[in-house]
């Protein structure tokens, strides 16, 4: 007799959940890559920015192993929940903020800005995306197209109604996604935004291959002769994304 292993359900919820957001995507990822490709070529930044839990998926994307250097987060620390759980939710509800975020950033048209936000219907990232736009900056926006479709327009319009390039990462209204029947707890957000972006890596990684372009790419600091190899990016990019320090 086959044991069930506790939690299994889940497992196999989250397999099948990847599944569909690879094959979903699988268009959109080319396109976003291409965007990011030829910002890389035209030595331009890929902006990340996100609120709330969403701002997991900006960490995921900035200073990280394998990932590109030409990154920088885009945020304010009232965004962040361990700053203030509550006041984060006030902060991304607040018309306004996305300017004054965006204000140093210095859009243009060779970037890409990323705006991470499941529900895509506060001011905060539906401000981004537009703000962007009207600069001429390409805007890729990764959420959720069902939980944006039941959730309030506090903003009038979603982010991705304001995007270049959507990638939906398909989490239901609400996030939660166990117990299967009635689901309240174990959201899938953080990990499916996080596979989309590593897809996007893989796509972009064999893209810039074929092209013969070289991707910065960072190293761990970990590995023989990661600080050697970070700390020629280091020098390239420091100047124009302060949070590297």
């Amino acid at each position: 007799m086959t044991e069930t292993v506790p939690g299994s359900d889940y497992g196999d919820v989250v397999r099948t959940h990847l599944t569909r957001v690879e094959q979903q995507n699988a268009a959109a990822l080319d396109d976003v890559a291409e965007l990011v490709l030829a910002g890389v070529q035209a030595d331009g930044m890929v902006l990340a920015a996100g609120a709330g839990h969403s701002l997991a998926a900006v960490a995921e994307t900035f200073y990280r192993a394998g990932g590109l250097a030409c990154v920088r987060p885009i945020y304010h620390p009232e965004l962040l929940p361990m700053h203030g759980a509550v006041s984060s939710t006030s902060a991304e509800r607040r018309s306004g903020l996305a300017a004054e975020v965006l204000r140093d950033a210095g859009l243009a048209a060779h970037d890409v800005l990323f705006v991470f936000s499941t529900s895509g219907v506060n001011p905060y990232p539906v401000e981004l995306a537009v703000l962007a736009a009207d600069a001429g900056c390409p805007v890729v926006a990764v959420t959720s197209l069902a939980a944006s479709a039941a959730a309030p327009r506090r903003a009038g319009t979603t982010l991705a109604e304001n995007a270049t390039v959507v990638l939906d990462n398909l989490v239901p209204a609400g996030d939660a996604t166990y117990p299967v029947e009635n689901p309240v707890t174990a959201a899938v957000s953080t990990v499916a935004t996080a596979f989309l972006w590593n897809l996007l890596l893989v796509r972009l990684l064999d893209k810039a291959t074929e092209a013969g372009v070289e991707l910065p790419l960072w190293r761990s600091a970990n590995v023989e002769g990661g600080d050697a190899a970070n700390s020629d990016l280091l020098r390239k990019y420091q100047a124009r994304i302060p949070e590297l320090g």
